[in-house]
């Protein structure tokens, strides 16, 4: 079980990332392993009286992706979360070796070779340039991307807000997509070990910092 921790800034919650390697942002299924579980607990969502909403945890993350040097997406059985620049290499590894390339042709290599040549798209623009513009494909084009990310072909690379008359940020926020080599360059996606080599590396990490977790639990955060 990993330690209760009670997080009260982005700077402590990108440290802890960096400490312990991966961390789902909310409920992975095994307890204490989320960002949601280890920060403060006025950190956390909470709605007002008259409606309104306060969430610091969900306005961290812009930070800790451009600031803090970690990778972020859903990479934890479609669930997003964070991963420190030092495992990305066997994760991105392990997990390209497992999804392969997508198939030339397909919606997946579309959506790659879109972002490939504008660099970076919010989700909506995405999804408009590759002509899933028509009533009810925002759901099927969202799994499309959601795979990719399961596969380390897509990446979050910041989070982009409406403003309202006075400048000021609101609503949930878009991610901003881009691909990993893209955002980092090549050559700090990859790693000299094999994708078996990679695997082992992460399993034996995994159990290390999640010691109550079971075989299955664990194999499922890894993919």
């Amino acid at each position: 079980m990993m330690m209760k921790r009670d997080i009260y800034s982005s700077a402590a919650l990108t440290a802890y990332i960096h400490e312990v390697g991966f961390l789902p942002l909310l409920s992975s299924g095994v307890y204490g392993f989320s960002a949601e579980e280890v920060v403060a607990d006025d950190c956390r969502y909470v709605v007002f009286p008259d409606g309104g909403w306060d969430w610091p945890l969900w306005k961290w993350k812009g930070s800790i992706v451009t600031d803090g040097g970690c990778v972020y997406g859903k990479f934890f059985d479609k669930k997003a979360g964070f991963i420190s620049r030092e495992w990305w290499p066997d994760f991105y590894n392990y997990r390209r070796n497992k999804h392969g390339k997508p198939i030339e042709g397909s919606i997946e290599e579309t959506i790659l070779l879109t972002l490939q040549e504008n660099g970076s798209l919010i989700t909506r623009e995405l999804r408009a340039a590759c002509g899933f513009d028509g009533p009810k494909m925002r759901s099927k084009f969202d799994g499309y991307v959601t795979r990719l990310q399961m596969g380390c072909f897509v990446v979050t690379e910041d989070f982009v807000y409406p403003t309202d008359k006075h400048g000021r940020e609101y609503g949930w926020g878009w991610s901003l997509l881009t691909t990993p080599e893209l955002l980092y360059g090549r050559e700090e996606c990859i790693t000299e070990n094999t994708p078996e080599e990679s695997y082992r590396r992460l399993t034996e990490h995994f159990r290390m910092i999640l010691p109550d977790a079971t075989d299955k639990q664990i194999a499922r955060l890894i993919g």
